[in-house]
């Protein structure tokens, strides 16, 4: 199992975050991003989404501010993206709680999610690779809590997920493209 990490304000975040991606990134890859809207420390995966449809990307996006997939939906929305895509590589995009030292870094992984296992929840594992984004503290006793959490940082760190997104299809396209 594979994996990097670096910082959501490190310059170079977004080329290192592609770079470590452009080996899982293909035509067949689907991207799920997952959360929810209603509380700021879960929407980095939505807002993420939403940057990616919004500017048009290539590969097909689920999860957005505007139909996110969160605990209450997940299950479905994996069956039906699963039945779209039966032979897609799958990208899961999601937030979590780490150390406190830890918060605004972003971690890519050749494995899956687990998403809700940091609030105590069990729910089906999403991804073939992942990327999440540390925003909160597992110490804090008010999980993902608005008053510890700024829009802000969530917001930057999807933007370096959506240009890293970004940048490996195009590496991709690139290798594609070279006889």
């Amino acid at each position: 199992m594979n994996k990097m990490k670096t910082c959501y304000n490190n310059t170079m975040a977004f080329y290192e975050i592609a770079n470590f991606l452009k080996a899982y990134i293909n035509d067949k890859t689907i991207i799920i991003c997952i959360g929810t809207d209603r509380c700021i420390g879960d929407c980095l995966g939505p807002i993420t989404g939403s940057l990616l449809k919004a500017r048009n990307f290539p590969l097909p996006v689920y999860g957005t501010i505007a139909e996110p997939i969160h605990a209450l939906n997940l299950d479905k929305k994996l069956n039906e993206i699963k039945v779209m895509h039966p032979f897609a590589k799958i990208l899961g995009i999601d937030a979590c709680l780490g150390e406190i030292g830890s918060i605004g870094e972003i971690q890519v992984r050749d494995f899956p999610i687990h998403p809700g296992k940091g609030v105590g929840k069990t729910l089906p594992s999403v991804g073939d690779i992942s990327i999440i984004g540390i925003v909160d503290s597992s110490d804090s006793k008010e999980l993902f809590s608005n008053r510890n959490i700024r829009l802000n940082l969530i917001y930057d760190m999807s933007e370096v997920i959506y240009n890293s997104i970004l940048h490996s299809y195009y590496l991709f396209m690139r290798t594609k493209e070279t006889p």
